[in-house]
């Protein structure tokens, strides 16, 4: 039951605050939690009918989709359909940076300059406008909305992008402020400060919170290792996102918060693509957003085979994503949701390419091969393991006393055994290992590439 203040917030406060910026979010919400509960085919023709405006819209306003369509000998009526959508090449990275000019519409106004965080070394820069964050702050707010909170409920945001961070001046203070949400800087989780956190944490009581996996599973360890207890606040859920969940994170956060983990799955550049619901099953935001699983040649893949994530984002033509190759690995569940929602539901949800391990003799495995060995070494605090090429792994780890010769041994034997006997494995021992500049801490980073659809070894997650 939402309270008092709550009820003011999403619905005055905040329809007030995006009334102000220009963005039509309340609507979009509103329409979005309308079409959630259409029929499967109703859905899918709503679907095809934003398919059409927005190729139709595209073609008009934006000179790099009018080119491409021009080279295929394509019209918008040739594109109305998901069997048309795939008529269209692939957008990948390197095209937006040659074409980056090309993709703004000619008329577009208020357009925002947006980067991905550049985790294989290259941001990619985009530009956003008002239309499509309206969009994505609804999809995610219906999100919210599933799980018994709202906009106005007590948050605690812990978060790491530089771009939310340097927004804190006194309005975006004073915003938080009326909205009851609270942010602690992922950067800053050291021991000193995650007791800090944890105290303000038990002081404010939050009804939900939302962050990285991997920086809510390590506030929830300290403060279990410290003998706080954390479930007895009125934590209704803990949203996640930006980062591959693992079973043994969403345990820990379940189990010292005392609520369940909704994770969530999408992307500054691709949008909020989906979210989970009460049933546990993450739910595609199908009306904005055409998720496509294709193999390593493109091809598409049927619901329950895994594939590369390609997302066409429909919300406006400002700066079209037309399928956008996501570098993520996922499969399509071929089984409804219980919830009764017709959303698609995303069955399995890999994490990106780069989380893949390529042993020497071509084998692609998921990093979990790698990180269960080091996760079961009571002696290490925290790992990440860089593949650098198909002949040389580096394994950062960190420890309270030096690690011993034989861990030493035991890490590069079970890793050889995986990888290949005459791999090398450099282990160093740091201080800290440092996260990615947006804050977020990845376990794996290979920088061998994986064919997508490519024979993997198959991994069992288990705590």
């Amino acid at each position: 039951m939402r309270d008092l203040y709550t009820r003011f917030a999403s619905g005055v406060l905040f329809p007030l605050h995006e009334l102000a910026k220009g963005h039509r979010t309340v609507a979009a919400r509103r329409e979005l939690e309308r079409t959630q509960w259409l029929a499967p085919d109703d859905l899918a023709e709503y679907q095809c009918q934003r398919l059409a405006r927005f190729m139709t819209d595209a073609y008009a306003r934006v000179p790099y989709v009018r080119r491409l369509f021009e080279h295929h000998g394509l019209t918008p009526a040739d594109v109305q359909d998901l069997d048309g959508l795939r008529r269209l090449p692939l957008l990948d990275k390197p095209s937006i940076r040659a074409h980056t000019d090309d993709l703004k519409a000619r008329d577009a106004t208020g357009l925002a300059r947006f980067n991905t965080g550049g985790s294989s070394g290259e941001p990619l820069v985009f530009y956003i406008g008002k239309e499509r964050v309206a969009h994505d702050v609804a999809a995610k707010w219906r999100a919210t909305r599933w799980w018994g909170v709202d906009i106005g409920d007590r948050e605690i945001v812990v978060w790491g992008s530089p771009i939310e961070l340097g927004a804190q001046d006194r309005v975006r203070v004073l915003r938080d402020a009326l909205l009851r949400t609270r942010l602690l800087p992922a950067f800053e989780l050291s021991p000193r400060n995650l007791a800090r956190f944890i105290d303000g944490i038990r002081r404010f009581r939050p009804r939900m919170l939302f962050g990285y996996p991997s920086s809510l599973a390590l506030i929830a360890a300290h403060a279990e290792q410290s003998g706080v207890r954390l479930d007895q606040l009125g934590t209704r859920v803990a949203f996640v996102t930006s980062e591959r969940l693992y079973e043994h994170q969403r345990e820990t956060i379940e189990r010292v918060f005392g609520c369940p983990v909704a994770n969530g799955y999408g992307g500054r550049d691709a949008g909020f693509i989906a979210h989970a619901c009460p049933q546990g099953r993450l739910h595609i935001t199908a009306e904005d957003i055409i998720v496509e699983i294709l193999d390593a040649s493109g091809r598409p893949l049927p619901a329950g085979q895994t594939g590369e994530i390609v997302v066409t984002h429909l919300a406006t033509a400002d700066f079209p994503f037309i399928r956008y190759r996501t570098g993520d690995v996922g499969a399509l569940d071929p089984e409804p949701c219980p919830c009764g929602r017709s959303l698609p539901v995303l069955g399995r949800l890999e994490g990106r390419t780069t989380d893949f391990i390529v042993a020497a003799d071509g084998t692609v495995m998921h990093g979990l091969a790698l990180i269960y060995v080091l996760r079961d070494m009571p002696v290490i605090d925290q790992f990440k393991i860089v593949q650098e090429s198909l002949a040389r792994t580096r394994v950062l780890v960190t420890a309270a006393t030096t690690l011993p010769a034989a861990t030493r041994a035991e890490i590069a034997a079970q890793f050889r055994r995986r990888l290949g006997a005459g791999v090398d494995i450099s282990i160093e021992q740091l201080a800290a290992i440092p996260r990615e500049r947006s804050g977020k801490y990845r376990y794996v980073v290979s920088q061998v590439p994986a064919p997508v659809g490519a024979p993997t070894t198959q991994i069992t997650e288990q705590a």
